[in-house]
């Protein structure tokens, strides 16, 4: 068992309809609870890191508690950096040993993004190592990405196929809707199909990845609000939705603000019932069960990936 790319997972799942789950991983208890509901689903694993868990955590730690990870559950994982910046940040993690990283050159021209993204490519497949890029733009908040939504714009399918054959990429994130953070939609919530059927008939043989694709389980938000929280309106894009995205070319869903707020309402309702604790032990082993609970779920009856290691 060991870290590995994505590469063989996502060709084995652009061949069936089903995702796999690239969760946000910021400590212990997270990775524990992930790994652990991985197995139970006999499912393939992404863990990611954001600039925010390196600043957080520190990547030697993460690092460690990775392969830790690997050697208590015998799965194999990959590691994978969430929206890279900049080409020296992709070049550190992937000297670091990160087996998947992502460039996230959306903020620039397309002209740019192309440049910068082959930058990446170049080194880390000399490396080994895999590359996701972004085109197009998601709305919303997610560490230190933030865009309004009037700068959110959909992938282009033209480009989305001129951007990979002249980048090399592995696998593409693309903007057909969804939204980063507990946000909530503008009346229905709406993802376009129609442009991600497109976009996959151009480039059928490349992964697509669903960014922002948290679906903000109700039970959570209420548990989070009856206990302290004020998370107004927060809604996410419905998990049958998620279902039929994977059956065009959908081979990797980004999962974190579930995975926030699952722990989040487990430590508030515990702290809240018992105010007299303070072992962290005591209230991060509930909030590391719930989590186990929420990534099954999403593994069985939203990825449709158990069973798919």
């Amino acid at each position: 068992m060991a870290l590995i790319t994505s590469k063989e997972i996502f060709t084995k799942a652009l061949t069936k309809d089903y995702a796999v789950g690239a969760f946000n991983v910021n400590n212990m208890e997270i990775i524990q609870g992930i790994v652990d509901a991985a197995k139970k689903e006999n499912a393939p694993l992404i863990l990611q890191v954001s600039a925010g868990a390196r600043k957080y955590a520190r990547p030697a730690y993460l690092l460690k508690l990775v392969e830790a990870a690997i050697e208590d559950s015998g799965l194999d994982i990959v590691l994978h950096l969430d929206h890279g910046e900049d080409f020296d940040i992709c070049k550190k993690c992937v000297d670091d040993g990160f087996t998947s990283i992502m460039i996230d050159g959306s903020k620039h021209s397309f002209e740019e993004n192309i440049a910068l993204t082959k930058q990446v490519v170049e080194y880390a497949h000399s490396k080994g190592v895999v590359v996701e890029a972004e085109l197009g733009k998601l709305a919303g908040v997610e560490d230190n990405i933030k865009v309004d939504a009037r700068s959110a714009t959909f992938t282009d399918p033209d480009e989305a196929a001129e951007f990979v054959e002249r980048t090399g990429v592995d696998s593409l994130a693309i903007a057909i809707g969804t939204s980063h953070g507990a946000y909530k939609f503008k009346g229905e919530p709406y993802l376009d199909f129609e442009r991600l059927k497109k976009i996959h008939e151009l480039i059928p043989d490349t992964p697509l990845v669903l960014h922002g694709a948290s679906t903000v389980l109700p039970e959570f938000v209420a548990r989070c609000n009856e206990y302290g929280g004020n998370i107004p309106g927060a809604q996410g894009v419905p998990e049958d939705m998620i279902t039929e995205a994977a059956k065009y070319g959908i081979c990797k869903v980004n999962i974190d603000t579930d995975l926030r707020l699952a722990m989040t309402a487990e430590v508030r309702k515990f702290l809240m019932d018992k105010p007299e604790e303070f072992d962290p032990r005591k209230y991060l082993a509930p909030a590391r069960d719930a989590i186990q609970r929420m990534v099954q779920h999403k593994i069985k009856n939203v990825l449709n990936a158990s069973n798919q290691r």
